[in-house]
């Protein structure tokens, strides 16, 4: 996918999502997410913050003892941006092609088409993926290994999606639509949700 079709989907993602968050009520923001440890109102602060800069995003690198991971929860948790600044925040970030300190500009693609499902998900909330753009993300999360680890996760499995042009993985083969391949390989969803053939074919590789 070239740059500018993927920042568009970024931004019209970024103005989906600021107008989902502002429809939810105060009940449903305090819903635990699909993303463990955060309500969906910790999501949606989560969200804004790829814009934070690096100064402060070293500090609580530092602050952490450089555990990623437990970084972005807490600085998330520890946000309090009321959920309609939040939204406000996601409008003004559209047009701007910054991206997290340290990623490339295909974080904040996967952090949205993600994010979107962890609010989506637990609410019983129906949200479409953009192929395109769900094989895109799907594709970065089984490249680079940190912080998914999806590749070694998934040794001995072929990921066909039934909805586009993706495939990654070798041996048994697991065919599903590309938003439950995107979420299955960020580790949201168990594999044994997902669909596996025994006709492996396993004398192929794709990926």
């Amino acid at each position: 996918m070239d740059t500018d079709t993927l920042w568009r989907h970024i931004d019209r993602e970024r103005i989906d999502l600021a107008d989902l968050i502002e429809s939810l009520t105060f009940e449903q923001l305090a819903t635990p997410s699909s993303c463990a440890g955060w309500t969906i109102r910790d999501v949606a602060v989560h969200l804004t913050q790829s814009h934070a800069n690096a100064r402060d995003v070293l500090a609580a690198a530092v602050r952490y003892g450089f555990r990623f991971n437990t970084m972005i929860r807490e600085m998330a948790i520890r946000d309090q941006t009321p959920p309609d600044e939040a939204a406000d925040k996601l409008r003004r970030m559209v047009g701007s092609r910054r991206h997290p300190f340290g990623t490339n500009e295909r974080a904040p693609l996967i952090d949205a088409l993600l994010h979107g499902q962890d609010i989506a998900v637990p609410l019983a909330i129906d949200r479409p993926m953009p192929v395109d753009a769900a094989a895109t993300a799907a594709r970065e999360i089984w490249d680079v290994a940190f912080p998914f680890f999806a590749r070694r996760r998934n040794r001995g499995l072929r990921f066909v999606a039934t909805d586009v042009d993706f495939e990654v993985g070798a041996d048994r083969v697991v065919e599903a639509p590309i938003r439950d391949i995107l979420m299955h390989l960020s580790g949201r969803t168990p594999v044994h949700r997902l669909p596996v053939s025994d006709d492996s074919d396993s004398g192929s590789r794709a990926g």
